[in-house]
């Protein structure tokens, strides 16, 4: 009996082993695999074993948890029917097409899973089964399928602080704070740090001028630093916010206080009670006071959006890292300030002795500070008002530097008829109806020659719009047309430059006739205005957008900031 068993026993085995040996093990059977091609495509599949198929309805590829991609498009092999189901018989190969979200560059992870379950002819059903791939993919190359995307200014400068070590970042950022320094938005600073240096009166050395300075444009740096983190963090333009109305008007009105301190009607100072209480050396007590006009100069009169700060709020947006990119900032805010430095030291070192000078010097800083407050005032009034308003600046101070005497020195009196000359001029465009800084009576010129436009910018045809369905709207009804949109604010100083100098050309205007002009005005900065900036990674004006026939826009030809006539023209003739 046991030997029947044993024999029993020992075929069984022996029929089993054999029987095995017509069916391939799982990891035999299927080889799921995932690669991406040049073209940042996903080519994801299982390759099958002799006499094995897939079941096409058990057989799914998807993202497992991304948040940067989307799959835009499969393209998927035939089946064949095999007893009523559709299924593959030879290796299935399946090219995934992704979509980055909004907002998402750079170099990322995607995570592929690859669901599967088949049987082999002979008869065996495998369990269901998968396999989760990593991949990497390349955002710029997905952009152009597979080829390199000419990057805007503002991304090279986002990409340059992500691959250069954190010392080439500073220094490059330095310099570029030194060009913005040339900017018209940062001049209205000089006259408030020379003011703020010659106001310290008798006593002022060279050495307390530059600490002065110093102390000026490092809050400077700290307030915009802020500003620019909170606006990469949060894409909100804090500089926009500061442009109400009323705080507008706010601290126009500080300028005028300083303007009348600077002339002698009283000195503007902190209590002598407060002092003793916040230091108990008297002589720093101005400190507190330079910090203060410094941190609130860089938020009011601050420059307008450049490259350099677009590039690193697009890099703090992008990947939160706000220590570097808060580094970047302040060390462009120190290198715009660097000649604010020279100016306030140089305002101390040659400050004339006291005298009649020196009460000169005063009213003449107490002029500029009049017209910053003018300025200011030029965001939220009226042309004819502002003009109206340096018109009178201009008449007054002509007449206290005696432009009718006959007595005293000859220059003095030259500038003074030169400035009421000059100020008369802008009374009368401004009664004409046609206020203009460099031009004050062309207006005759104008009327004189009949259908003979002044040159200007008011000569090109915006189409004005303030939300995304404003916008949306106008861009479907000129598609297939050359569409340039510019985002300006009535704030921005910039945008003031390019209307009044760029878009002014004759041959800038005449190559801007092929494209429909579309301006989005975000000087309210209202919920609508935030959208449409947020749509198309706008930190603040100026900045232009160029869209292809595709209505889609074409990001490697993005402007941020001012560009000169020739630089503008040079862009639209790559287009």
């Amino acid at each position: 009996m046991n030997m029947f068993v044993k024999i029993f026993v020992l075929l069984t085995l022996t029929f089993g082993t054999l029987n095995a040996g017509k069916f391939l093990m799982p990891n035999e059977a299927f080889a799921p695999y995932a690669k991406v091609n040049d073209k940042m495509q996903i080519e994801a599949g299982v390759k099958l074993g002799k006499k094995i198929y897939l079941y096409d309805k058990s057989l799914k590829i998807s993202l497992e948890g991304s948040k940067d991609f989307t799959i835009k498009n499969i393209q998927k092999p035939k089946t064949v029917n095999h007893e009523g189901d559709a299924v593959y018989m030879h290796s299935p190969n399946f090219v995934l097409t992704l979509k980055n979200k909004d907002g998402v560059s750079g170099i990322k992870d995607v995570k592929v899973k690859i669901a599967y379950q088949g049987c082999s002819e002979e008869g065996l059903c495998y369990e269901p089964n998968s396999k989760v791939f990593t991949l990497k993919i390349d955002t710029e190359k997905l952009a152009s399928g597979g080829k390199i995307v000419q990057q805007s200014q503002t991304d090279s400068i986002a990409q340059t602080i992500k691959s250069s070590s954190f010392i080439v970042v500073l220094l490059t950022f330095l310099g570029f704070g030194l060009l913005l320094s040339l900017t018209p938005c940062v001049f209205p600073m000089i006259p408030i740090i020379s003011g703020v240096i010659i106001s310290q009166g008798e006593g002022l050395t060279t050495k307390k001028a530059f600490v002065l300075s110093l102390v000026y444009v490092l809050a400077m740096a700290v307030a915009y630093t802020i500003a620019g983190v909170l606006a990469g963090l949060f894409g909100s333009n804090l500089q926009a916010a500061l442009q109400t109305p009323w705080v507008v008007y706010s601290f126009a009105g500080v300028f005028v206080l300083l303007a009348f301190s600077m002339f002698g009607f009283y000195e503007l100072k902190l209590p002598d009670a407060l002092v003793a209480k916040v230091s108990s050396n008297s002589k720093r007590s101005g400190y507190a006071g330079v910090a203060i006009m410094g941190f609130l100069s860089a938020l009011i009169v601050g420059p307008c959006v450049a490259a350099p700060l677009a590039g690193a709020l697009v890099y703090i947006g992008q990947t939160g890292d706000a220590l570097l990119g808060g580094a970047a900032l302040f060390s462009m805010s120190i290198g715009m300030g660097l000649p604010l430095i020279v100016v306030g030291v140089s305002a101390g070192k040659f400050m004339p002795k006291p005298g009649a000078w020196m009460t000169l010097v005063n009213a003449v800083f107490g002029v500029l500070m009049l017209g910053v407050s003018i300025w200011m005032l030029g965001k939220v009034v009226d042309e004819n008002v502002t003009t109206l308003l340096y018109a009178l600046v201009g008449i007054g101070f002509a007449l206290y530097l005696d432009a009718f005497s006959k007595e005293g020195h000859i220059f003095k009196r030259s500038v003074a008829f030169i400035l009421l000359t000059y100020s008369l001029a802008l009374f009368i465009s401004v009664l004409a109806g046609a206020p203009s800084m460099s031009k004050p009576l062309g207006f005759l010129k104008a009327s004189s020659v009949q259908g003979v436009a002044a040159v200007s910018s008011k000569e090109l045809h915006f189409i004005k719009v303030t939300s995304i369905p404003e916008l949306n709207a106008v861009l479907e009804k000129n598609r297939g047309k050359k569409i340039m949109l510019d985002f300006a604010a009535d704030w921005c100083t910039s945008c003031k430059e390019l209307d009044e100098v760029t878009f002014a050309d004759a041959d800038v205007r005449k190559k801007l006739s092929d494209f429909v002009l579309i301006r989005a005005d975000v000087t309210k900065n209202g919920e609508n205005e935030k959208a449409l900036s947020k749509k198309y990674g706008v930190f603040g004006p100026p900045a232009i957008i160029f869209f292809d026939k595709d209505l889609q826009p074409i990001e490697s030809k993005t402007i941020i900031g001012y560009e000169d006539p020739k630089e503008f023209l040079g862009h639209l003739r790559s287009l």
